[in-house]
């Protein structure tokens, strides 16, 4: 049944974006250079929702988890989070035709569960499996479907149409099905969230440094890094359009003409 389920909402996703396939832009056209925000004001609103309720609860709850848990338990959780993760990575990377990344990705995903008791100790890092992280966003991509509109969503922070689309399929995959209850999966989503949260504390602190304007900082790093993404870190050269040819040199001036011999002595 889980299956089935998640194959409808994964055909749900595509319908999704295929309705706005005319604010689409494909990833190989020369227009991803500009930066589709139609509904900045909106984005905005959100934007600063999102802000106000990171410092009210999101940031001092995560400082707290960083200050009072220990780094080892801390680790721990991360790994057994990544792990899950991991298994719907390789699904993405098998959706895509990536076989050889499914494949080592896979390989990791076992020796974790093996000999990481579970998933709680990350040996197969040490033995050169790295993580490469994909998603149901990517995929789309994958298959040809444009980022769409630019898009801030509340809680989850900056997306586009596409990954907002594919957000909807990646929780299907999330630890949080894992659990048994319903109280036990509001649990889990909470402890991904103050997770996630610690994971960027550092990070938060530079932006809020070097940031004039956070919002069009955050939105053209995010475009950026799912732009990196979809290509596997070699996106292709942009292409630019001369606006204008430059104006003709002038022609050269005409060889003067050669001196009058001297008249002869007399």
């Amino acid at each position: 049944m889980k299956p089935v389920r998640v194959l409808r909402r994964a055909l749900g996703a595509v319908a999704l974006v295929g309705l706005a396939g005319c604010a689409t832009v494909a990833p190989s056209s020369p227009a991803t250079a500009a930066v589709a925000d139609p509904w900045e004001n909106w984005n905005r609103k959100v934007f600063d929702f999102n802000e106000a309720l990171d410092r009210a609860v999101l940031k001092p709850v995560a400082e707290t988890y960083r200050d009072v848990v220990p780094r080892l338990a801390r680790t721990g959780v991360d790994n057994v989070l990544g792990n899950v993760y991991d298994v719907w990575s390789t699904a993405n990377q098998f959706l895509q035709g990536k076989v050889q990344t499914g494949l080592e990705m896979g390989m990791r995903v076992l020796t974790n569960t093996l000999f990481g008791l579970g998933g709680l100790l990350d040996p197969a890092t040490e033995m050169g499996l790295t993580r490469r992280s994909d998603d149901f966003g990517q995929t789309l991509g994958r298959w040809g479907l444009g980022n769409g509109p630019y898009l801030v969503l509340p809680l989850f922070g900056p997306s586009t149409l596409r990954d907002t689309a594919g957000l909807v399929v990646d929780r299907q995959a999330s630890p949080s099905t894992l659990a048994d209850t319903t109280a036990a999966s509001y649990g889990v989503s909470a402890l991904e969230l103050v997770n996630a949260r610690t994971n960027l504390l550092a990070t938060g602190q530079l932006v809020d440094r070097v940031a004039l304007d956070k919002y069009v900082f955050v939105r053209d790093a995010y475009l950026a890094r799912r732009r990196d993404a979809l290509y596997d870190g070699a996106p292709p050269m942009e292409a630019f359009i001369d606006e204008g040819a430059d104006p003709p040199a002038p022609p050269a001036p005409p060889a003067s003409a050669s001196a009058p011999a001297p008249a002869p002595a007399k």
